[in-house]
């Protein structure tokens, strides 16, 4: 009881953590982090990777301890040296760099980042302008640009919408940034068919299976906690938006990388906290987050599941082939 008390002097103590579920890893980091890690068995160190693998800061130091190089671009990589291109895709103009520069190359875009930039180019090639829904300067949002640049133009919000100019209002098609909110999205679209009510899109939604999930299982959490703590870093569309989220359905929310960050002020009267990670956040951050709690004194921990997911992705073909070689 003393200890238990002593804790308690530190700071509040919420009764119960609430853990939403699907949350972390989607099959698109799953597959781009196992890359680089196969690649380093396969090839040794040091393997380079065209900036983050994934947008968070404990992978990619992990991978940096193992030896991966992380590069700005592919004129920082020796000529001849193997690069694996990160979950967000890169664009036509950086595989030819990497071609002119004989690096091996090792492609770990998302697949559904990937079927993006198959709409892009066939909607360019069919003579439409594209408009792009994401935000500027996302690494996923330019390596799609860069497969179409002359037929792509980018909207964030519904009021860039009322500022378009398009040649032809007839020949108008619209995709999206795989990590964005579900909701603002769908107003953007809804928002482009009135103003261009010609307008197609893509056969299915482009915001990830993964996005669309966490958003969904954070407006439960948010509805039932007085906290939400989001794991994720900064630099993580899908993390800020689940943060987002989460403040819109009533709840407080704070993004944060690790239990380190956690501030007293936040706890202040907070009885049911709400946890949940980004796309590219690993299960051992939210594990070192309820441990924290736990050893404040909370003891009731569940999980909210409000989704079950089972999407994988097949690695690389050259991993696949290089890991079959190498077991042969």
């Amino acid at each position: 009881m003393q200890a238990k008390a002593t804790l308690r002097a530190v700071g509040s103590t919420p009764e119960k953590l609430l853990l939403a579920a699907p949350r972390g890893y989607c099959a698109g980091v799953d597959r781009a982090v196992q890359t680089v890690e196969r690649a380093l068995e396969l090839y040794g160190a040091p393997v380079y990777v065209r900036k983050e693998i994934v947008h968070n800061k404990t992978v990619v130091e992990q991978l940096r301890e193992r030896g991966a190089v992380f590069v700005e671009s592919v004129a920082d990589i020796p000529e001849g040296a193997t690069v694996v291109f990160s979950a967000h895709g890169v664009s036509p103009s950086v595989h030819a760099k990497a071609a002119a520069r004989s690096l091996a190359t090792i492609d770990a875009t998302c697949p559904l980042v990937t079927k993006v930039h198959v709409e892009a180019k066939k909607f360019a090639a069919d003579g439409y302008t594209i408009v792009l829904i994401g935000h500027a300067g996302h690494e996923e949002v330019e390596g799609t640009m860069g497969e179409a640049p002359e037929n792509i133009v980018l909207v964030q919000t519904e009021e860039d919408v009322e500022e378009l100019e398009v040649p032809d209002p007839e020949r108008v098609a619209y995709i999206s940034q795989t990590t964005l909110s579900v909701d603002e999205t769908r107003a953007i679209i809804e928002r482009l068919r009135r103003r261009y009510p010609a307008i197609i899109g893509p056969r299915t939604d482009d915001i990830c299976y993964a996005t669309t999930n966490r958003q969904a299982a954070v407006k439960q959490l948010a509805e039932q906690c007085d906290l939400v703590l989001v794991i994720g870093s900064r630099n993580s569309s899908n993390s800020n938006r689940l943060v987002e989220v989460a403040r819109e359905h009533g709840a407080a929310s704070h993004l944060i990388d690790s239990e380190g960050e956690v501030r007293e002020d936040w706890l202040e009267g907070k009885r049911v906290v709400g946890i949940t990670s980004g796309a590219s956040a690993p299960e051992s951050l939210v594990q070192r987050l309820v441990d924290f709690f736990r050893a404040r004194g909370t003891s009731d921990v569940q999980e909210l599941e409000v989704v079950q997911e089972d999407v994988r992705f097949m690695l690389p073909k050259v991993i696949r082939q290089g890991l079959a070689t190498s077991s042969a």
